[in-house]
């Protein structure tokens, strides 16, 4: 074959080359997202055999500069192809011809592609940390900013304890925190490699798995080799942690939209929009986008789960439907991450307003009560008489009255008045709840301190699991340079 003839697709060749089903089984739609990745591990599959001797240096050198040119050229200069693997392929061929078909030996394309898939799968989750890592940021800047600023707590969207924002933020800054943590775990998974499997069933050549694993960056192997071409359990454990995050961001865009309305916050108008109609409106379009998010990435893992469940073992075609619910999640929740983050950064917490809704619906109720159980009160006592004044006017004279109906004896028996005006006070009750991760400042210190301290580990974490990455990159670069 000459190297100006084109050629169809090598795998499907004249016998499977047409027919409405070529369109109907083709990828290819989805696979620009790996096409980097297909050249990288195609790359690293060629020095591998060229250090085995599986293909001599000549040969080698020709196919490495053959996917130079189909780099250069882009993806849309592919031929047409089932996928991107076999457009590749084609491509090398056509440049160098039957010497371009030894770039296949001892691969198929069910372990190239799933070490395409986890190579940039990778990448995809290590921004989606850097995205957590941002608004975990945002929160623990705003809550320095507001450690004393005390607002309204809920419990069933009613009014409940006096908090704090700093205390609230920070609620999110550790959920959020375990969404990074549970990346984290799934990455660690996800960076092992398939290649070498072939098939399903490993191959005769003598070919070296650990050294393609080195040179793609991947941290070991997905050992078995049935297993390696088989599991999709990573897209699972990735989507599931991407869901999960999403959820938890969903909540804090409820909140940030329910504050909004309440005027107790005001969103910056960056992330704010208007009404066609009302020029008075300013509503919370992003936040409500955010918020929706969590929808879209449930469905994403129920869609991924629906179309693994039930498969045989080695590979079956179900598994190309499978991918893209992963790449339409993390590409989703990573975006709404980062807005969230943006959103909260930039909000307007409203001091006074917040300090006034913050004693609504008696708000400070359990403090009297935890301030009569320190007086020696049955605590199950102490509550009946709280929730006695709560009906008849929730201030001191209501308090009395209960304590003479429920404890036989004034108030005054048990505490001091003054004691009981501290506790009706929000700012004061939400300053006395000092236990450990409670809203009072020095519980908020502490909690400022450790997210400060985890945001920096996590950090340094990412950073060394991208320089680990570079390296690797450079490395194979190199492999591949010595021999253009």
């Amino acid at each position: 074959m000459s190297e100006e003839e084109p050629t169809s697709d090598v795998v499907r060749r004249d016998r499977f080359s047409g027919g409405p089903a070529r369109g109907f089984l083709s990828s290819m739609a989805d696979d620009e997202r790996i096409f980097s990745a297909d050249l990288a591990v195609d790359r690293a599959h060629v020095v591998m055999l060229a250090e085995q001797g599986v293909v001599d240096e000549d040969e080698a050198a020709a196919i490495l500069s053959a996917l130079d040119g189909v780099e250069s050229a882009g993806f849309d200069a592919l031929p047409d192809g089932e996928d991107v693997h076999a457009a590749i392929e084609t491509a090398v061929i056509e440049r160098v011809g039957d010497v371009g078909g030894k770039m296949h030996t001892a691969r198929s394309r069910n372990d190239e592609v799933a070490t395409c898939i986890r190579y940039r799968l990778r990448e995809d989750v290590l921004e989606a940390i850097e995205a957590t890592l941002g608004l975990r940021k945002s929160l623990a800047e705003v809550a320095a900013e507001h450690t004393e600023t005390v607002m309204p707590g809920y419990t069933h969207l009613q009014p409940a304890q006096p908090t704090t924002v700093a205390h609230y933020l920070l609620s999110y800054e550790q959920a959020v925190a375990r969404d990074t943590a549970r990346l984290f775990d799934a990455y660690a998974r996800v960076n092992r490699s398939p290649l070498g499997a072939a098939a399903f069933a490993g191959t005769p050549f003598d070919v070296d798995r650990e050294r393609t694993a080195e040179l793609l960056g991947f941290d070991g192997l997905v050992a078995n080799s049935m297993d390696a071409v088989s599991a999709r359990d990573f897209l699972v454990e990735v989507v599931a942690a991407l869901a999960n995050l999403a959820t938890t961001v969903s909540g804090l865009a409820e909140d940030l939209v329910v504050f909004s309305n309440k005027g107790l916050v005001e969103l910056s108008d960056d992330y704010s929009s208007t009404s066609s109609i009302m020029p008075q409106k300013k509503n919370p379009d992003t936040l409500e986008l955010v918020r929706a998010t969590a929808g879209d990435a449930a469905a994403g893992l129920n869609g991924l789960l629906t179309a693994l469940k039930g498969l045989p073992r080695a590979y079956n075609r179900d598994l190309q439907n499978a991918t893209p619910h992963a790449w339409e999640t993390v590409d989703a929740v990573t975006e709404a991450v980062a807005v969230a983050a943006g959103a909260a950064a930039t909000a307007t917490w409203d001091d006074e307003a917040l300090a006034d809704a913050a004693g609504e619906g008696f708000s400070t109720a359990t403090g009297v009560a935890d301030l009569l159980a320190m007086a020696g009160v049955p605590f199950r006592k102490a509550h009946e008489m709280v929730a006695k004044a709560a009906e008849e006017g929730a201030d001191y004279a209501a308090l009395d009255s209960a304590a003479e109906e429920v404890l036989d004896d004034p108030l005054s028996a048990y505490v001091e008045r003054e004691a009981v005006e501290t506790a009706l006070d929000p700012a004061e009750s939400a300053a006395s709840r000092d236990s450990t991760g409670g809203p009072a400042p020095e519980s908020v210190a502490a909690g400022l301190t450790a997210a400060e301290e985890t945001v920096a580990a996590d950090e340094a974490t990412l950073a060394d699991a991208r320089a680990s990455l570079a390296a690797a990159a450079d490395r194979l670069s190199e492999e591949v340079s010595i021999r253009a």
